[in-house]
C-alpha cells in the first residue's frame, strides 16, 4: 500500500489540480465570450466580473497549491521515463505554476490600470495596486493575453503528453493524479518497470 501511496499525488494536491484546471477553463470560456460581446452592455460586464473573480480565486488556490507542494514533495516519476521526458515534464510543470501566477496577476494590474477596482463575488473591493495609465493599461493587457494563450499551449502540451504516455507508451501516468484509484491499471505490453 505504501509503494503505491509514493507513486501518487496526495488528495490535496489531486483536489488542487483538478479544482484549478476547471476554473481556468472556465475562466478561458467566459473570456472568450466576453471579448466577442460588443460595446459595454450589462451581459458584458457581469462576464467581465465573473472572469476577474475566476482569475482571483485561481491565483489564490496557486498560492495554495505552492505551499503544499512545498510541504509534499510530488511522487518520482516512473523509472523507465527518459531523462529527456523527465526534464520536459519538470519544465512544463515549471512554466504551468509560473503562469497561474502570471496570467491572473497581469489581469489584476491590467483591471487597476484601466481604472476598474475588482470587487470580489461583488462584496470585496481588492486593492488598485497601478493608478489609472491609459499607456499601461494597453500594455499590461498584451501581456495578459499573451500569458494566457501560452497557458492554453503548456496545458494542450501537457495534455498530449499524457496521452502519448498512456496510449503509445503505455505507462500507467494518468493515475497519479486521479482521485480515488490507489494503484496504477494492469496494462499488458506496457513499457513500465515493475
Amino acid at each position: 500500500m505504501r509503494a503505491s501511496q509514493d507513486t501518487r499525488y496526495r488528495g490535496p494536491a489531486i483536489a488542487l489540480h483538478w479544482v484549478i484546471a476547471a476554473l481556468i477553463i472556465a475562466a478561458w470560456a467566459i473570456g472568450w465570450i466576453m471579448t466577442d460581446i460588443p460595446g459595454f452592455t450589462p451581459m458584458k460586464l457581469r462576464y467581465f466580473a465573473w472572469h476577474k473573480w475566476l482569475g482571483v480565486t485561481v491565483l489564490a488556490l496557486a498560492v495554495l497549491r505552492v505551499l503544499w507542494r512545498a510541504t509534499h514533495p510530488a511522487p518520482p516519476f516512473p523509472a523507465a521515463l527518459p531523462k529527456w521526458e523527465r526534464l520536459a515534464a519538470e519544465a512544463g510543470h515549471g512554466l504551468l505554476y509560473l503562469l497561474m501566477f502570471a496570467v491572473p496577476i497581469s489581469g489584476y494590474l491590467y483591471s487597476s490600470a484601466a481604472g476598474v477596482q475588482v470587487v470580489y463575488l461583488g462584496v470585496l473591493p481588492l486593492p488598485t495596486l497601478i493608478a489609472p495609465n491609459p499607456t499601461l493599461s494597453a500594455m499590461l493587457k498584451t501581456v495578459h493575453i499573451v500569458c494566457d494563450y501560452t497557458l492554453a499551449a503548456v496545458v494542450v502540451g501537457h495534455l498530449l503528453a499524457v496521452v502519448k504516455h498512456e496510449l503509445i507508451d503505455r505507462m500507467p501516468i494518468l493515475y497519479r493524479m486521479l482521485p480515488g484509484r490507489s494503484s496504477p491499471p494492469a496494462r499488458n505490453g506496457a513499457r513500465h518497470g515493475g
